[in-house]
């Protein structure tokens, strides 16, 4: 068993009958959703599923899910998703697989956003790894893009398997721009959504509750309580 499926199946034991589940996008998402799948016809429980993405949904009605929308419930008991790095207070960038603003609308109505990796996503400083991705419109991009690398980074407009430019659930474009890390996520967050032809971007700050973290040694489980003492 890979280290991912490891962090989904301890993810998964904290869904419980009558829940409202919001559904991670991604590689290791796509694990938890099909184990929840699992458990629904093994143990005979009732959920909702909340999807991040139309892959997501996709899947979650394939294994059996009863998908909802959000704006019929007022909260969501837990969320399963994946990140692509995870700093020393459990903030976040995700958005590689391109879902990132569902991802964050949910997250930003969840209880408890649990984060499920394996341990090469821990970092130091968030983008010491990875680009940060931002969902941009598709009207004038390139300057959306320019004034994006005012901000210290390299921007580069994201492209599918085709060559053409990629293209996001809600119709929009993304740019990855890589940074030599982020010292104030919180800061450099506020000041990407405030440019123009910004939709969203990846930085997830404050949002995650619980981080599983699968390594070769076992599970280890951060909790955001835990660093707030």
């Amino acid at each position: 068993m890979d280290r991912k499926e490891i962090a989904a199946r301890e993810a998964v034991k904290y869904v419980e009958d009558g829940m409202v589940v919001g559904l991670g996008s991604g590689s290791t998402a796509t694990i938890a959703i099909k184990l929840i799948g699992q458990k629904i016809s093994e143990e005979g429980i009732d959920i909702v599923g909340i999807p991040t993405s139309t892959a997501s949904d996709l899947l979650g009605r394939a294994v059996g899910i009863r998908i909802g929308e959000l704006d019929e419930h007022r909260e969501v008991d837990i969320t399963i998703d994946g990140a692509d790095e995870v700093d020393p207070r459990l903030n976040l960038v995700k958005g590689l697989g391109g879902a990132l603003v569902w991802e964050k609308i949910v997250a930003a109505s969840t209880r408890v956003e649990m984060i499920v990796v394996d341990d090469t996503k821990m970092v130091e400083f968030l983008c010491q790894k990875a680009p940060l991705p931002v969902e941009i419109v598709r009207y004038s991009h390139k300057t959306t893009a320019r004034r994006l690398e005012v901000l210290d980074c390299e921007a580069t407009l994201r492209l599918d398997s085709d060559g053409n430019a990629f293209v996001t659930d809600n119709g929009n474009h993304i740019v990855d721009c890589r940074f030599d890390g982020i010292d104030d996520p919180r800061s450099m967050e506020s000041e990407i959504n405030a440019i123009p032809g910004v939709v969203e971007n990846g930085l997830f700050i404050g949002l995650a509750s619980k981080v599983i973290v699968a390594s070769n040694d076992g599970i280890r489980i951060f909790e955001r309580a835990m660093l707030e003492l």
